[in-house]
């Protein structure tokens, strides 16, 4: 029988602040996946969790946190101030991401991103603006276009997921699937909107993210 993942609560500091997140460890994971909440959302985000479920069956260890502290929330939830303030979100990943590298009990880890929505864009800032830490980046109908000015210096294989009838944001991504020149995939899952609440659907985004972050936490092949 395989054991279940151990999973605690983390408090994340950022300078004089404090993200509260949720960290899944299965035993033996050797890759991390932060998971990077969209506008409005937190790190009780339920499709966040779902995925990083599947994750966490696969042997993959996640890191779903909130991007604001609670002060922060509560003014955002009346005036939405600070959702889409890209370069803060950005900051947040990526000040998270060095205490991950930081943290003796994630520090051998392997790192991924999984971005929704505004979320996206600030993986693909972070990720970078961190080309030696980020091996691998996912995309769940996310606001790629947002990070424009970075996403030639993004390394990390990408891949952008996007439903089928989530036609603006198709078009967003394939607007960031050109400028980016590093390993990438735009993946259109037919019939599903912008949330993906469609039957079946979150379970297919679920199985490509596992897929692409499975493949890119493996070892380098040997060259004979």
């Amino acid at each position: 029988m395989t054991p279940l993942p151990e999973t605690h609560s983390v408090r994340i500091l950022i300078e004089k602040d404090t993200l509260e997140g949720i960290l899944t460890f299965p035993k033996g994971a050797t890759g991390l996946v932060l998971f990077v909440h969209g506008s409005g959302s937190s790190r009780m985000s339920s499709r966040n969790q779902f995925v990083a479920q599947t994750l966490n069956n696969a042997g993959i260890a996640t890191l779903l946190f909130d991007l604001l502290t609670a002060k922060e929330e509560l003014i955002d939830n009346v005036t939405a101030e600070f959702r889409f303030n890209i370069d803060l979100l950005t900051n947040r990943l990526i000040k998270t991401t060095d205490w991950v590298v930081g943290n003796n009990e994630t520090k051998h880890l392997k790192i991924g991103y999984f971005g929704a929505s505004t979320g996206a864009a600030a993986a693909l800032l972070a990720a970078a603006q961190r080309p030696k830490i980020v091996k691998a980046i996912v995309s769940r109908g996310g606001r790629a276009d947002l990070a424009e000015r970075g996403l030639k210096d993004v390394y990390a294989p990408t891949l952008l997921i996007a439903g089928g009838k989530d036609y603006p944001v198709i078009q967003m991504n394939e607007f960031a699937l050109e400028k980016l020149i590093c390993e990438k995939k735009l993946l259109i899952i037919p019939g599903a909107t912008h949330l993906f609440e469609e039957a079946g659907k979150l379970e297919e985004v679920a199985a490509l993210a596992k897929g692409w972050f499975k493949e890119h936490f493996l070892p380098p092949k040997p060259e004979f």
